[in-house]
């Protein structure tokens, strides 16, 4: 019997607020860890899909000329920038263990704006172009409440 107390009291030791919360912040940290190299190698595999389309279309009768739509070069370029904004948010996560707001604000309206960017007017509806609209309205309300609500200081 005094074995089963033994257990039980290490057993609620372990439990304890404090050692769950530590086991948690740690398997956030391996998470956020895995998150960051997934997504440097997310990012290193679109730079070398660009750099393979740039190639093609460069060095592609006519040479010089592309022949594929700007707008799909565009279209990855942002891809890549939104990569590299996740890795941003996900190492600032790394730093501060807090989410920076300002940060995922500003990863939204790029992904926003490369949905515009490479919008096919011809097959959008005016409904979805309303809703790019007040979505890139309502991005950029908050990204300027934000900003103006914490001003950054100079280092």
């Amino acid at each position: 019997m005094r074995w089963l107390r033994k257990l039980v009291a290490e057993i609620t030791a372990i439990s304890s607020d404090q050692n769950f919360l530590r086991i948690i912040g740690s398997i956030e940290s391996i998470v956020s860890k895995v998150l960051a190299v997934l997504m440097v190698i997310v990012t290193l595999v679109a730079v070398y899909d660009l750099c393979i389309l740039l190639f093609k279309e460069i060095f592609s009768e006519p040479v010089g000329f592309f022949t594929k739509t700007l707008f799909e070069v565009f279209g990855l370029f942002l891809n890549i920038l939104i990569a590299l904004e996740l890795l941003e948010n996900i190492t600032a996560y790394l730093k501060k263990h807090v989410i920076q707001v300002e940060l995922v604000i500003v990863t939204s309206l790029i992904a926003v704006a490369r949905k515009f960017i490479i919008l096919d007017l011809q097959k959008t509806s005016g409904i979805d172009l309303i809703g790019l609209a007040v979505a890139i309205f309502g991005l950029a309300m908050s990204y300027w409440i934000i900003r103006s609500s914490n001003p950054r200081q100079p280092h």
